[in-house]
């Protein structure tokens, strides 16, 4: 089906979703904007600007202060905010698509030279709730302000992808690819963190910001540190976790592979390919109906084994997983939903009615507690560190002798290992999105 027909069918679909929303709560009318740019605390500078994940759910468009009109049974108002303006490019919307964009048809498209005129296009619906940053001018509309059980609503709905999404998700996926495979060639070759970095901004073909979200490159005992983003000069590494994504009409891949050089210790690379044996296994673990905390539990049990197997912790798997040795290794969780945001959002709810779901105790770090359902989309990243912060209470407690701390010792200067594929939930076999375009 072609892009147009695709996001048409997926517009339907959500705005049928958001009159379920505001009946639930209430409401006639939504309006969400785009959102305003973030201005530095005390400069002159923004940040690169995001819009807000809610928009863009409903409209492709990029750019600060546009604002969207939700009525039930009416097609939805675009305000687009197209000001005249001498410091930046002003492009018209054929310019920017290259022709008339795939999805302006399902929009009351109204062209606004200011904020003002964006603001009278809105006007003041009744009983209408505003989702945004924009808050004085939606207060002075007369709106209800980011109201808590509406926003928990359109959350849960957002983790079903329509085939539009899926589409941008797949599309993300192999720009992510290409990424991955020139940020390994630049590894491979000797690069710096950094020149790893480009690499693989340059494989994708985007500038920094245009990223999923900033890239983790992380040589040697650097891959230690989970979110490590330093990139300095660091380079000829036996080992590199590369973990970074690319958008596709802002949908977002998250990818990670854990790479060795030749040179590397033989027993960390044994390590990579038993991790990479159950990463596999997961992902063909995750189906409908499954629990995600119960698949992140079979992560443990299966990370806790290749602990006992490498010689690293001399416990059964039992004990390594109830007593807390495996949390030491993979202190994460196993994986999140994945969609306009990278750690999409709705993991944690029960229900639509915002209804908070704890993840348990011995898996605090879970990222999401709900139980697997067609049309979700989630990474599957099993871990496995040497953690120097993490080791020290067992290398001093009363458990000290089930670990080899001679042999976790020589490994600790190599980092870590973590693999990390995006998975679409179906009614029957799972469909692992990464491995068709990056199969290792």
């Amino acid at each position: 089906m072609d892009l147009k027909s695709l996001f048409l069918d997926h517009l339907k679909e959500r705005l049928a979703y958001a009159e379920q929303a505001l009946a639930a709560n209430g409401f006639d009318a939504l309006v969400i904007s785009s959102g305003a740019a973030y201005t530095h605390f005390a400069d002159d500078q923004d940040a690169p600007f995001r819009p807000t994940p809610h928009f863009r759910h409903y409209c492709p468009l990029m750019g600060p202060h546009h604002a969207l009109v939700i009525r039930p049974g009416k097609k939805p108002l675009l305000a687009r905010y197209a000001p005249e303006d001498f410091w930046y490019e002003q492009l018209s919307l054929e310019a920017i698509w290259g022709g008339t964009p795939f999805w302006v048809e399902g929009f009351e498209l109204v062209e606004c030279p200011s904020l003002d005129a964006v603001w009278e296009a809105v006007g003041k619906p009744t009983l209408a709730a505003y989702i945004g940053n924009e808050v004085e001018r939606a207060e002075t509309a007369g709106l209800g302000i980011n109201p808590v059980k509406l926003t928990a609503y359109l959350d849960w709905g957002r983790a079903y992808k329509s085939a539009y999404e899926i589409r941008n998700l797949e599309e993300a996926t192999v720009l992510g690819a290409k990424g991955h495979l020139a940020g390994r060639k630049a590894f491979l070759a000797g690069a710096s963190e950094l020149e790893i970095h480009h690499a693989f901004a340059q494989g994708v073909g985007c500038l920094d910001h245009e990223l999923a979200f900033s890239s983790i490159v992380a040589l040697n005992e650097k891959g230690a540190t989970l979110h490590y983003e330093n990139k300095r000069t660091h380079k000829n590494g036996e080992t590199m976790i590369l973990d970074c994504g690319a958008r596709v009409r802002d949908y977002a891949s998250d990818i990670t592979r854990t790479v060795t050089s030749p040179t590397c210790d033989a027993r960390f690379v044994a390590l990579v390919a038993g991790m990479e044996k159950l990463q596999l296994e997961l992902c063909a673990a995750v189906k409908n109906a499954l629990p995600f905390g119960q698949l992140h539990h079979q992560a443990h049990l299966k990370v806790a084994a290749l602990l006992k197997e490498s010689g690293i912790v001399h416990a059964s798997v039992e004990e390594s997983v109830a007593k807390g040795f495996s949390r030491a290794f993979l202190p994460h969780g196993l994986g999140h939903h994945l969609g306009i945001q990278v750690h999409d959002v709705g993991g944690k709810l029960a229900g639509p009615d915002g209804t908070f779901q704890a993840p348990p105790a011995e898996y605090p770090s879970l990222r999401t507690t709900r139980t697997l359902e067609p049309r979700q989309i989630v990474t599957i990243e099993p871990g496995l560190y040497f953690i120097p912060m993490l080791l020290r209470p067992f290398r001093e407690g009363e458990h000290a002798s089930r670990f080899n701390w001679t042999l976790i010792d020589e490994l600790s200067t190599l980092g870590g290992i973590r693999i990390e594929d995006n998975v679409l939930v179906t009614e029957g076999a799972p469909r692992n999105l990464t491995r068709e375009h990056l199969p290792n």
